[in-house]
């Protein structure tokens, strides 16, 4: 008797005092726990401090500068990453094409992500006819190959679309045919995933409360069901950020993607497997730039899946 209100007794009115946990801190408890998640968070700010913050270093026009007595330096003091094959500064281009490739990513993700939740949505809180022709035409969109219809549109679109000022910045128009082709040919998955999430949502009790109280079919969706199925969109859209990128510099790398003297990662590899033993810096950094962005996405987006787990959440709790 005397343990039952010895010393463990305050340990135990401790833990019934103890609040719970709320969502926000139970999905951080577990991706901090995800060791790897954590390594890709670190360097995902790391990357974007780096295009950022490197800007105030160097200007565009310097990125673009070409001096050909400068051609083929490697690095050294003066140009850390050395120089390509017409003498524009490496680090300096590398900073500026790490700006275009990480916007490319999110605007497509942006575009992705908009237009699989909204056919997802729809689709699943409806049902019937409307989910069966939304469902054909998702289908119909997978059997679409998305880096020929990237290519092909690349290189006929490019040159008709004016170009775009962004933040100080002008895109030209391959910049919008990339994004909006990724965007638009990427979204099915994840309209898939929404609306088995509604087909299964829509029929518990607070939405019919929901209902019952005379909300409108749109507060129904994005008030009430929508944001209890924001875990798998999340994760989904994490890795549709890698995704792009990659696309991006696939494309770019085949010329037809950004065009010079606009600088992405991809386009910094175009000519260069020429000088892959006598010139190698001319990869080795727009390249790694590339595996540590899409590494470190893909980490992130695995501590996402397993932080935004249900059934983890309720055995952490």
């Amino acid at each position: 008797m005397e343990t039952s209100f010895g010393p463990t007794a305050p340990l135990a009115i401790a833990d019934a005092e103890r609040s719970p946990l709320s969502l926000g801190q139970l999905v951080w408890l577990r991706f901090k726990r995800h060791k790897m998640a954590v390594i890709g968070v670190v360097i995902l700010i790391l990357l974007i401090l780096y295009s950022v913050v490197g800007a105030f270093f160097f200007t565009e026009a310097e990125a673009n500068h070409t001096d050909l007595t400068l051609k083929f330096k490697p690095p050294s003091s003066e140009h850390p990453l050395g120089t390509d094959v017409i003498g524009r500064d490496i680090l300096a281009r590398t900073i500026f094409g790490g700006q275009i490739s990480l916007m490319i990513g999110l605007s497509a993700m942006i575009v992705q992500v908009m237009v699989g939740v909204l056919i997802g949505a729809i689709a699943g809180y409806y049902g019937g006819l409307l989910d069966s022709i939304l469902m054909r035409f998702t289908e119909a969109m997978f059997n679409i190959p998305q880096l020929p219809l990237l290519l092909v549109l690349s290189k006929m679109l490019s040159d008709k679309i004016p170009s775009v000022n962004l933040f100080g910045r002008e895109f030209s128009g391959s910049v919008v045919v990339i994004v909006a082709v990724i965007g638009l040919t990427s979204w099915m998955g994840l309209a898939r995933i929404v609306r088995a999430n509604f087909l299964s949502l829509r029929e518990q009790d607070f939405v019919t409360a929901a209902k019952c109280i005379g909300a409108s079919n749109a507060s129904i969706i994005f008030e009430h069901i929508l944001p209890n199925t924001m875990a798998p969109v999340i994760v989904n859209a994490t890795l549709g950020v890698a995704n792009a990128i990659i696309n991006e510099a696939y494309v770019s790398f085949l010329g037809v993607g950004v065009m010079p003297p606009t600088a992405t990662w991809g386009n910094m590899l175009n000519g260069a497997y020429k000088y892959i033993e006598s010139a190698p810096w001319l990869w080795i950094f727009p390249g790694g730039l590339i595996v540590l962005t899409v590494l470190s996405i893909n980490f992130v987006g695995d501590g996402l899946r397993d932080a935004l787990d249900p059934r983890a959440l309720v055995e952490t709790e």
